[in-house]
């Protein structure tokens, strides 16, 4: 109507004098009014530059979805929200529709919308308004088993709740909730319940239960624990938005992009419970250009982790995650809080996380690998961390995870290097408080390619041990306080090339740093309050090698 006023207006006013005007008029309100139909976008234009503005790698602007403007409300195909009845089919007919009329968005409104799985398309937005609820039924015959990718390697699991392969312009987004009812999915412990949790698991008829040494293992009825899904697993999509929703209690991972290009995730929540097996918040595999924003972790595995694909197979794929962007993101539970591995063989680069928060969880910043994966990680920059009470280090790199870790105290030159040899290099870590952890750091690098090239600034922790560094080749340690409980703040064994520039050795330990390993060399320690008597040396080490200023 506002459209209509304008050339009604004109045609008083000039009574089609000018009829060369009024064609253009015509042209420009076509135009404006085929604008206004045709699409929404739902990118937020230039509010988000600032995480683009001195990127100490290049990376372009991540392109979000835009969407015609089509909506099918769920209710228009029989969608019943009471929670019991399955609205597969009105699913499945809310997307077809939109289909084709060229796509848009799929409207579930308020109430509990039990359903089977999920498959997106090109062009599709599956918006959940406020108070909506997906919950995904627990019948093990609506997941048909498929092949797919789990851990880095081809795996046959059952079908994902939600899922979508080689798509473009596909979204989630809105106030709702997704739930992927992963308790009927998922083994549990004994050791992580209470005795009437225990007991409610032993009463649902076909469990079992396995004895792993103290260890005490319940699986669900009819292979649920081999065959368990990713909740939101999205495969070579390009221009991706996941926004606003809720993602929680997932069988396995809870989300899953992978070989995906152009990825948000933005102001969403991820819940599961801290007792779930590979309960993973979001896991990035082998993806390009991608941002994670103003979101919330709350989960039972690593937080927000970065994959790029297992061993040989990571290799062969050989398409490494890059150009990442985590930022002000909280973790409030997991196995770490930002993680990059175990599954990285096909490489990891250009990522930067900053203005994140990490409260509870086991480990704060986690990298992590072992002698069959292979993989360069490189490039990444951490910067203004805050942590709380971490349950074991704020930050470690373990190269030796999933395996036998070795006598760090031994003198090893590692085996022969090969394509399966990790290496991690030139990562920048700067801005980090830690209040409350169980070792200050932990690097326990490989004896035949060290962790090189590290460095970190402007750290302060405190915490029951020390930091406790071995295997390692170039790594910087500027305006590092660390307060341990007991114990020497810094433990250095078979290091190379150590620059300590203003390190503040607190804690009431005589030793302040302990240096061992025939392999160590060339420590120089410049504008530190560490007195000569306060670092012991073993006799391995040649004492010409340090050198304090």
């Amino acid at each position: 109507m506002y459209y209509q006023k304008i050339i009604m207006d004109y045609n008083k006013n000039n009574n089609f004098k000018n009829m060369k005007h009024l064609c253009i008029l015509l042209i420009f309100v076509c135009m404006l009014q085929a604008c206004s139909q045709s699409a929404t976008n739902c990118s937020n234009t230039g509010q988000y530059d600032y995480l683009y503005e001195n990127l100490p790698f290049k990376m372009s602007k991540v392109e979000e979805p835009v969407f015609p403007n089509n909506k099918e409300n769920i209710t228009h195909h029989d969608g019943i929200p009471d929670g019991v009845t399955l609205n597969t089919k009105a699913f499945a007919k809310s997307i077809a529709v939109l289909i084709e009329k060229g796509g848009g968005t799929v409207i579930v409104p308020k109430g509990i919308w039990l359903t089977g799985p999920i498959v997106l398309q090109s062009n599709i937005n599956l918006h959940l308004e406020e108070g909506s609820v997906v919950l995904f039924s627990p019948e093990l015959d609506l997941y048909p088993v498929t092949e797919t990718v789990y851990a880095g390697g081809v795996s046959k699991r059952c079908q994902s709740p939600i899922f979508g392969k080689n798509l473009t312009n596909v979204a989630i987004t809105g106030k709702g909730v997704i739930d992927g009812w992963g308790e009927a999915w998922r083994p549990v412990f004994k050791k992580l319940m209470t005795e009437d949790q225990w007991k409610q698991l032993l009463d649902l008829d076909g469990s079992s239960v396995n004895h792993y040494g103290e260890w005490a293992k319940w699986s669900p009825p009819n292979d649920r624990e081999i065959l368990r899904p990713v909740m939101i697993s999205l495969h070579e999509c390009n221009k991706v938005l996941l926004e606003g929703v809720t993602f929680k209690n997932s069988p396995a991972w809870n989300i899953h992009p992978l070989m995906c290009e152009n990825f948000t995730a933005r102001d969403i929540v991820v819940l599961n419970p801290w007792y779930s097996v590979n309960g993973d918040g979001i896991d990035l595999e082998s993806c390009r250009n991608a941002v994670i924003i103003d979101s919330y972790f709350d989960v039972g595995d690593d937080a927000i982790c970065i994959k790029s694909g297992r061993d040989e197979e990571g290799r062969k794929r050989g398409k490494p995650t890059e150009n990442v962007i985590v930022d002000n993101c909280i973790v409030y539970h997991g196995h770490g809080g930002f993680v990059v591995g175990s599954e990285m063989s096909g490489g990891v680069r250009n990522i930067m996380v900053s203005n994140c928060t990490f409260m509870g969880t086991d480990v704060g910043l986690r990298f992590k690998s072992n002698r069959r994966r292979g993989g360069v990680v490189e490039k990444i920059y951490i910067s203004n961390i805050n942590m709380v009470k971490i349950l074991y280090e704020p930050l470690i790199f373990d190269l030796f995870y999933a395996a036998a870790h070795p006598d760090i105290t031994s003198i090893s030159d590692g085996v022969p290097v090969t394509e399966a040899t990790p290496q991690f290099k030139d990562i920048y870590i700067d801005n980090v408080i830690c209040v409350g952890a169980s070792h200050a750091m932990f690097f326990n690098g490989l004896p035949e390619m060290n962790v090189s090239n590290i460095n970190i600034s402007n750290v302060m922790i405190t915490s029951e041990c020390g930091a406790e560094i071995a295997e390692v080749d170039g790594v910087k340690l500027n305006n590092l306080r660390i307060i341990p409980a007991s114990g020497p703040n810094l433990i250095l064994r078979n290091v190379k090339n150590i620059e300590i520039d203003g390190f503040a050795g607190n804690g009431s330990d005589k030793v302040k740093v302990s240096v061992s390993g025939i392999k160590t060399k060339n420590i120089n320690i410049v504008k530190s309050s560490v007195e000569k008597e306060e670092i012991i040396i073993d006799k391995t080490v040649d004492e010409t090698e340090i050198r304090i200023q």
